[in-house]
């Protein structure tokens, strides 16, 4: 993608992580093809296959790799090296506005190393809380850290909008833009009609199950038995479904790898298969009768898709979700799980696509609202109602 000439606005954008990656994407091609925005792209490295996976399937060569990624690095060492490689960048490159997203390590360190240069911070997918900053770890705190920094929180739905208003956060500056994540959704499903991976199209085409399951487990806090709960709790699933496939995206992190492949890896109906392109993901998605996930992003995917999503945590960030019956909280008990998914298996038909996060309009939004707050513009954006 051939880059512009800085005219008016260098926005910067941070990233590191896949979902980070698939929200922030949408945000900047629209940023690319606007003649007041001259987009960049940091990438952190946090997830460095990953990360350097995502880039690709949207076709976006970051300026910055800091490939900050270390063997066994904790937070501290990590949340170190990010703040000094961004510095550098920030001195070098004086942007006139930091876009992160979200809630990851490098979300909160690009906003912090802009606050320490007095650079404006745009906050993307601002709001979302448990109210437990041990859950999710440690993304809960990154958030709410990140909201205090912020000059512009772009919140996804009206509940992360009262959440803001109700931490003191002043309301004109709190734009309701929809997720972005609608908007990755949708230009994916433009542009893919067949699967990328020719064995999924093999998988897909067979005529041997009935239904589609699909799984994701990744969180912090369930790596200390969740995980070989939620592997138990398909296996059974499996094992009382002969006719339904249990796909499982599993996350390429050795503590997930070990746990699910010691109990799945020998059902028949049960296909292990490490993260796979986004573009597949979605197909799956799109094909499944439901998803059993812990991972943010499918709570938010799979309602626009019509899928309901078995969330396998204690509390969510994303209550929508539970309010308008797509998803239901059961924790990691392998019995909870069994229960609902059983219940929502024998049930016939398929749910309705519901736009409860965004209706693909929040990349426009969120740069109208550049626009608009850099007085640029005397049009206040509209926002998404829900």
């Amino acid at each position: 993608m051939e880059k512009r000439v800085p005219e008016k606005c260098k926005v910067v954008f941070i990233a590191g992580t896949r979902p980070e990656i698939v929200k922030i994407a949408p945000v900047y091609f629209y940023l690319s093809e606007q003649n007041d925005f001259y987009p960049l792209l940091v990438n952190t490295g946090q997830h460095r296959e990953m990360s350097h996976m995502f880039l690709e399937i949207f076709n976006i060569i970051p300026e910055y790799d800091l490939d900050i990624m270390k063997p066994g690095q904790t937070l501290s060492f990590m949340t170190a090296s990010i703040l000094n490689a961004l510095e550098s960048v920030f001195k070098s490159e004086k942007p006139d506005w930091i876009l992160v997203q979200g809630d990851t390590t490098s979300a909160f360190c690009g906003a912090l190393s802009a606050y320490y240069r007095q650079i404006p911070v745009g906050h993307i997918e601002a709001g979302l809380r448990t109210g437990n900053k041990y859950s999710p770890f440690p993304e809960e705190m990154n958030r709410n850290l990140i909201g205090r920094i912020a000059d512009l929180h772009f919140a996804p739905t009206l509940q992360a909008r009262q959440n803001l208003l109700n931490e003191g956060i002043d309301q004109n500056l709190i734009i309701v833009t929809g997720n972005t994540v609608v908007d990755a959704l949708l230009w994916i499903q433009r542009r893919n009609a067949h699967f990328i991976d020719p064995d999924l199209t093999q998988l897909f085409s067979s005529s041997l199950y009935r239904k589609t399951v699909l799984i994701t487990a990744h969180r912090r806090e369930s790596w200390g038995g969740g995980i070989a709960d939620i592997s138990k709790a398909i296996r059974i699933l499996a094992e009382h479904y002969p006719d339904i496939l249990f796909f499982f995206s599993v996350h390429p992190n050795p503590v997930v790898q070990d746990q699910v492949h010691a109990t799945l890896s020998k059902i028949p109906n049960v296909f292990l298969h490490d993260p796979i392109d986004y573009r597949d993901f979605i197909k799956i998605l799109s094909q499944s009768d439901l998803a059993i996930s812990d991972s943010g992003g499918v709570q938010e995917e799979a309602p626009s898709l019509g899928v309901p999503v078995i969330i396998t945590r204690t509390i969510t960030e994303r209550p929508e979700i539970i309010e308008a019956g797509m998803g239901f909280l059961v924790g990691t008990d392998h019995e909870a799980i069994v229960t609902k998914a059983s219940q929502l298996l024998e049930e016939k038909g398929r749910k309705s696509a519901k736009t409860i996060f965004g209706d693909g309009e929040a990349s426009r939004r969120i740069a109208e609202s550049l626009n608009y707050y850099s007085g640029r513009s005397t049009t206040k954006p509209d926002e998404f109602t829900g």
